[in-house]
């Protein structure tokens, strides 16, 4: 296939307490006391780094719409004093008007160093390294390092992680905020809630028959297959058999890569399944479909599943609804009840 390399474009605590052992995943937590002080003192192992949180933080920020809903639901509101990103994925019903007060410090892009440290945070949550891209001009780890602000990456948006990441990874990052703002209970009920969902899409699509599936990214009139990370595991959980993987060349050591349209029809998947930012993003991506590969199976028979772009964002509660969305669109059967 002719491809190319694309840019960076089941109890609550028993969850927990595993997510806590999953150093291999990008994440520890370790707990010590300061000299007796009242204040626990936390280290964690994020992305083969080590953050110190002295103390409960005070001064947050979200570096994009999916980390502040997150923060948010753990009850943080009056600790947010930024959020990022804000046009690139709406904040759900149930938050937005908790956000309606905090400042925006950028809407496209990850805000720029003096922008997010004009907020004076104390600890920032983003999905990825590149929200840490010192030659973008904005705020390194060093840099926040410097001004004593603990700067945590999701677990799968750990660059030695992005390739291997799953949905499970979101159970990581849930314990390690519920230690660091002392809101364990919060985080386990989330926790919990999260559980439950994926476990009820197991118990639904229980011995029933895969169907082949291909998830694609379409921009521009360019197409994106995705073979590998949290997108790939998302497929795996919600019953499909990927056309596109990990071992394939082209996903070796990033995972997604631009493929031709002949690429996919030989693959013939049965189900598609694409992010859409918005509706004009979903339309346009339906109409190359239909334009572009007609007589693929799941294009002839209109079998493609659209889930929200900002649900495979690293560290999202998102990644739980799009197991579901997926799932729901590979067995509707299964979901109708």
């Amino acid at each position: 296939m002719n491809t190319r390399p694309i840019p960076r474009a089941a109890a609550a605590a028993a969850a927990l307490t595993a997510a806590i052992a999953l150093s291999a995943c990008g994440s520890d937590v370790t707990n010590t006391n300061d000299g007796g002080s009242a204040e626990n003192v936390l280290t964690i192992d994020n992305c083969g780094r080590e953050i110190t949180v002295d103390g409960v933080p005070e001064a947050v920020v979200g570096l994009s719409p999916t980390q502040t809903e997150l923060l948010l639901r753990l009850g943080l509101a009056d600790r947010i004093v930024g959020q990022a990103q804000t046009s690139t994925a709406p904040l759900s019903e149930a938050v937005a008007g908790l956000a309606a007060d905090i400042p925006v410090l950028s809407e496209d892009t990850p805000p720029s160093r003096e922008a997010l440290l004009e907020v004076e945070p104390d600890f920032v949550y983003s999905p990825t390294d590149y929200e840490f891209t010192a030659e973008q001009g904005f705020a390194s780890h060093d840099q926040l390092a410097e001004a004593g602000v603990a700067a945590y990456t999701a677990t799968g948006g750990c660059p030695d992680r992005r390739m291997q990441g799953t949905v499970d990874d979101l159970f990581t990052d849930l314990a390690n905020l519920g230690a660091v703002f002392d809101a364990e209970d919060e985080a386990a009920a989330l926790a919990d809630e999260a559980q439950a969902t994926l476990d009820d899409v197991e118990s639904r699509i229980e011995g029933l028959e895969k169907p082949t599936v291909a998830q694609v990214f379409v921009e521009g009139g360019a197409l994106t297959a995705i073979g590998a990370g949290i997108e790939y595991d998302m497929i795996r959980r919600a019953g499909g058999e990927n056309v596109f993987g990990p071992d394939d060349p082209e996903f070796a050591s990033f995972f997604a890569a631009q493929i031709n349209p002949e690429a996919l029809a030989a693959e013939n998947p049965d189900v598609i399944v694409f992010a859409a930012r918005d509706a004009e993003h979903e339309q346009a991506t339906r109409d190359y479909l239909a334009q572009t590969l007609p007589d693929v199976s799941a294009v002839a028979n209109d079998r493609i599943v659209v889930i929200s772009g900002s649900d495979v964002y690293p560290g999202s509660l998102g990644n739980i609804d799009a197991v579901r969305t997926i799932a729901a669109g590979l067995y509707p059967e299964a979901f109708q009840a």
